[in-house]
């Protein structure tokens, strides 16, 4: 269960990793779990999961299972991967982009391929209808956090043109640097929402990590008050661990949701949790409880 995003995306990478995962037989494709029946929609915000979290699920019966315990999306997948799902009519809500989160925008060195390499994910978003598509500050690597928002800043104003002219939204994530991801910049609010107000886009914000702000920053209800108009996205998990978002754990995700129902958000809340019990039941119910 020690296992990282970097980990579970660079072992999922590629199709020979798609092609290697076990395949399903005809009598197993009657629902996996007895979980329960799907969540209704209160006109709130929609529902996804990130494929990582359920590695030993073939996409396919990912999907199936997903829509049927009422997800609209599964997110975090290559473009090879887009189809997929759209057959079970879900879409991707996140897509990869082309950053990662050691190398991101933060080093000038970096922007020569991958600030058209992302201006090109974004016309293959937009062309497959996808709303989002992820990107990555990158580690310091003993880089003042200053200069990194301006290096940022600097790639980001180079594609945001394309992101507004197609519509589809560009947001960096939060994520924690004291636990998963030592050394990684946008490990705060305040200069995340500091980077979107230097790049003046509205398709350019953040993708808030509720798991990973709990663990650097806590007072998560107030946090998504302030800045939602910065926020175009939100990621769940179980702190500690990152499992379950359930009773085990400390955050009070039906509060949480309620706070983003309250603001106004009506894109995705995409669980991002790794489930210690049986996974399409887990993610059934932390729909459930997500769902205000």
């Amino acid at each position: 269960m020690d296992i990282t995003r970097r980990d579970a995306l660079k072992a999922m990478a590629g199709s020979a990793a798609l092609a290697a995962l076990p395949r399903v037989r005809a009598e197993e494709t009657k629902p996996m779990t007895d979980s329960p029946a799907p969540a209704q929609s209160t006109g709130s915000f929609r529902h996804s999961a990130c494929r990582w979290c359920y590695q030993q699920i073939p996409l396919d019966d990912l999907a199936r299972e997903g829509k049927r315990v009422g997800l609209e999306s599964i997110e975090l997948l290559e473009p090879a991967e887009w189809p997929v799902v759209q057959k079970h009519g879900l879409t991707c809500a996140m897509a990869m982009g082309v950053t990662r989160i050691p190398e991101g925008l933060n080093r000038i060195e970096h922007h020569a391929v991958m600030v058209p390499g992302m201006v090109e994910r974004i016309k293959a978003c937009a062309d497959a209808g996808l709303p989002n598509v992820i990107c990555f500050s990158g580690n310091r690597g003993g880089m003042d956090d200053e200069l990194g928002l301006a290096n940022c800043a600097v790639a980001l104003k180079q594609i945001v043109g394309e992101a507004e002219k197609r519509r589809v939204t560009v947001c960096m994530e939060l994520l924690n640097s004291r636990v998963n991801h030592p050394d990684y910049m946008c490990d705060h609010t305040a200069w995340g929402v500091e980077l979107v107000k230097r790049v003046g886009s509205e398709r350019f914000k953040l993708l808030y990590d509720i798991y990973h702000m709990q663990i650097m920053e806590g007072d998560v209800i107030r946090t998504i008050r302030e800045n939602h108009s910065y926020i175009a996205h939100y990621h769940t998990g179980g702190v500690p661990g990152r499992h379950e978002i359930d009773g085990t754990q400390e955050l009070n995700y039906p509060a949480i949701a309620r706070a983003i129902k309250e603001v106004g958000h009506r894109g995705f809340v995409a669980q991002e949790f790794i489930p210690v019990r049986d996974p399409i039941t887990s993610l059934a119910e932390a729909i459930l409880l997500c769902t205000v």
